[in-house]
């Protein structure tokens, strides 16, 4: 539909209406192709439509609005020179099936980037395949299962998980065919060694260890953990949706894990949410380097990059090699960030986290179960608002969305009533974190029948949850 400005004479007459059909007949188009109706989209000009999905394309919340501060989730700022290269012709029209001859570059960079992981992360061998952080954890578990039927240690079908662990972690345990058993936290919010040693047994085949876990608290019985955990003949899985913490600072290798895996979409720079893409490499110790899946990228005398097999290998966890686009970013932001950066990023984080923690608790209007002293993410509980206002976590979630903030994980881990879990990374400003705690200071002390229904400024208002579970409307209007 042409907007109401004045168009050439020439171009007009192209167009001929046939009002008896209510169609535009255009020259040189067969009329089998030709519409015979009317469309029924809204006689708008170009304008209109223009600010319409503007509007829409506002509506949108990240990073780059403001922030973000899902706890477990490093939703941090992603640097737009990343995105600037990774689509550079050169990278984004390369093709898995092209000749290797061909793709020596990219074959360079994930060469060069397993490298870097391993030296970050105190691991031998890495492999880039996994496409997110469950999908390495997969991995990981079918490692865990190659390592001990290659050892003719059959009986070995179980996996060990704190209360605190991430809930990707039991799942992608029973997918690999193991039995899950959770053990709980003791006082501090930590790996209770007691309960530990009587629950290892020669059953075991794992025990999976988020370090710092999802309470924001360093693990400091680490290396006690690993010695028991390898004693029993297990081994110790590192989830590293928490690496934002320790970069430079500390490396789970060292720890004593045999096998982690990375969220590259959390800690090394590429854009989170939307459903990906993401990547979640695997890096393992070389006890285990044997079973990763293939092909591997090796480097030949003369400098040439190689795709290798090994026979005892796993096989292929996805197609190709990973998720390019993704590991290229995480490539040129270390590069970026050098060993100096990367320890600052993870020192700036746990400060940001410990002074907006110390903020919170200072108000008296929220409080903090198990060791005050938090890494880069910190839960604080509302369950005195719940017993006092009967305001839930929920409640408050809700209402932040009123005054334009996006509100933090709600009700995990399951052992922190009336959870609030929050991160807010390195890449906030003092500023930000200020406002953040005052508007939390503040909704504590609105009238719990304003929080109760909220949102009520935002374009869709109080969802009845039950009801949308059971009722689903998977079609969606725009509200005036």
């Amino acid at each position: 539909m042409y907007h109401s400005a004045v168009y050439d004479e020439p171009l007009l007459n192209e167009f001929t209406e046939v009002k008896k059909e209510k169609t535009l007949r255009i020259e040189g188009i067969p009329k089998s192709l030709q519409r015979i109706k009317e469309i029924g989209i809204p006689n708008l000009d170009e304008t209109q439509v223009a600010r319409h999905f503007h509007h829409l394309s506002q509506m949108n919340y990240g990073v780059d609005n403001g922030i973000y501060p899902l706890g477990s989730c490093t939703m941090k700022y992603n640097p737009k020179l990343c995105e600037q290269i990774a689509s550079w012709d050169k990278f984004a029209n390369t093709h898995p099936y092209q000749d290797i001859s061909t793709v020596q570059g990219n074959l360079q960079i994930m060469f060069e980037l397993e490298r870097m992981l391993c030296e970050l992360t105190g691991m031998d061998y890495f492999c880039l395949q996994p496409a997110a952080g469950a999908h390495g954890e997969l991995l990981g578990m079918l490692l865990t299962r190659a390592y001990h039927e290659h050892r003719k240690d059959f009986e070995r079908n179980e996996v060990i998980l704190p209360d605190t662990a991430h809930g990707t972690n039991p799942a992608s345990a029973t997918m690999a065919g193991f039995k899950l058993i959770e053990i709980p936290s003791n006082k501090d919010g930590t790996v209770d060694l007691d309960i530990l040693e009587k629950t290892l047994s020669d059953k075991t085949a794992c025990f999976m260890l988020t370090n710092p876990n999802t309470l924001g608290i360093f693990e400091s019985d680490i290396l006690e953990i690993s010695k028991m955990v390898h004693k029993a003949g297990a081994l110790l899985y590192y989830d590293g949706a928490n690496m934002n913490a320790i970069m430079g600072k500390a490396r789970p290798g060292d720890m004593g894990f045999d096998i982690l895996h990375l969220n590259l979409h959390k800690t090394f720079s590429t854009p989170h949410g939307g459903g990906g893409p993401g990547s979640g490499p695997v890096g393992v110790k070389i006890k285990l380097e044997r079973f990763l899946p293939v092909p591997r990228i090796g480097r030949t005398r003369e400098g040439v990059y190689i795709f290798d097999d090994a026979p005892e290998s796993i096989g292929k966890i996805k197609d190709f090699y990973g998720n390019f686009s993704v590991l290229l970013k995480a490539y040129i932001y270390i590069l970026m960030m050098g060993d100096e950066g990367l320890r600052e990023a993870s020192e700036v984080a746990v400060l940001n986290s410990n002074y907006m923690k110390k903020k919170i608790l200072d108000s008296k209007k929220y409080d903090m179960p198990y060791k005050q002293l938090r890494k880069h993410e910190f839960v604080i509980s509302c369950e005195r608002l719940k017993q006092e206002k009967q305001v839930t976590a929920k409640d408050v979630a809700k209402r932040l969305l009123d005054h334009g903030l996006h509100p933090p994980t709600i009700y995990f881990p399951l052992i922190v009533k009336e959870a609030l879990m929050i991160e807010p990374t390195e890449t906030e400003s003092k500023k930000d974190l200020d406002k953040y705690v005052e508007t939390l200071v503040k909704i504590a002390d609105e009238k719990p029948e304003t929080l109760r229904n909220a949102p009520s400024n935002t374009p869709v208002k109080r969802v009845d949850e039950v009801t949308a579970t059971k009722n689903p409307v998977l079609t969606w209007k725009m509200m005036s």
